[in-house]
């Protein structure tokens, strides 16, 4: 009986024991976490963009870090590639030739040139996959898919016709990319001489429709994308207001 007492004190004062630990360890791994935050904080010089000599210097670093997340590297390891940098200005030692690694960094823009292309697409035709089941959209047999908000009584125009329109051009997020609304200046132009989702929408509507148009990449700007503002296999939503048929 004193056996078993004397054991059930020595797992209470245990337990307490591991508890305490358990707070200190947390304790100690929160204070690390602020001691790094402050090196890091230490580590990040202070910019003079009044000196010449920064100024040059950040604005490189804005241009290069643009081109690099612009092409999906935001992966990097900014401090080893400053330290590369480093290493070039002062003429020490290289790790790699510049030879593998141009070839090094090639390599790895088109690997995420394809991963992104992949999760573009993916997107792309997950979202033309749920549009068409909603109510009131059409889908043609190129893919293209519209829904009639207003119908007009004019004339349908043929690839040749100049035609009057109002639009706004959104991206699958909602983004704005192109307005003539925003304008305030209807655009005119040949039928035959816009994206394909146009030119056959166009041909379909008439004067005083007012539709929206979910365009597929492959019958808008494609794999490339229009740069900067429509990226590659983007899907289109245009709202369009046909005016006249010239």
């Amino acid at each position: 009986m004193r056996f078993l007492f004397c054991l059930l004190i020595s797992s209470t004062v245990f337990a307490q024991s591991k508890k305490d630990l358990q707070a200190e360890i947390s304790r100690l791994q929160s204070q690390v976490a602020s001691l790094n935050a402050e090196i890091k904080e230490l580590k990040t010089p202070e910019v003079n963009l009044s000196d010449s000599t920064e100024q040059v210097s950040y604005c490189f670093g804005v241009v290069l870090g643009k081109n690099f997340k612009d092409t999906g590297l935001d992966s990097l390891n900014l401090d080893v590639f400053v330290i590369a940098m480093q290493d070039v200005f002062n003429g020490r030692e290289l790790k790699v030739s510049p030879v593998e690694a141009e070839a090094t960094m090639h390599r790895s823009m088109q690997a995420t040139m394809m991963k992104r292309s992949a999760i573009a697409k993916a997107e792309s035709a997950k979202f033309l996959e749920e549009n068409k089941i909603k109510e009131g959209v059409k889908t043609t047999a190129s893919g293209l898919q519209y829904k009639i908000l207003e119908q007009g009584k004019g004339k349908s125009p043929t690839p040749a016709d100049r035609v009057t329109v109002h639009y706004t051009g959104k991206l699958t997020d909602g983004t704005i990319f192109d307005s003539s609304v925003q304008r305030g200046q209807p655009a005119t132009f040949r039928v035959n001489q816009v994206i394909p989702g146009w030119t056959e929408a166009l041909q379909m509507m008439k004067e005083g429709d007012k539709w929206i148009l979910y365009i597929p990449y492959a019958l808008g700007y494609g794999e490339r994308g229009s740069p900067p503002s429509i990226p590659p296999f983007s899907t289109l939503i245009f709202e369009v207001e046909l005016m006249k048929v010239n």
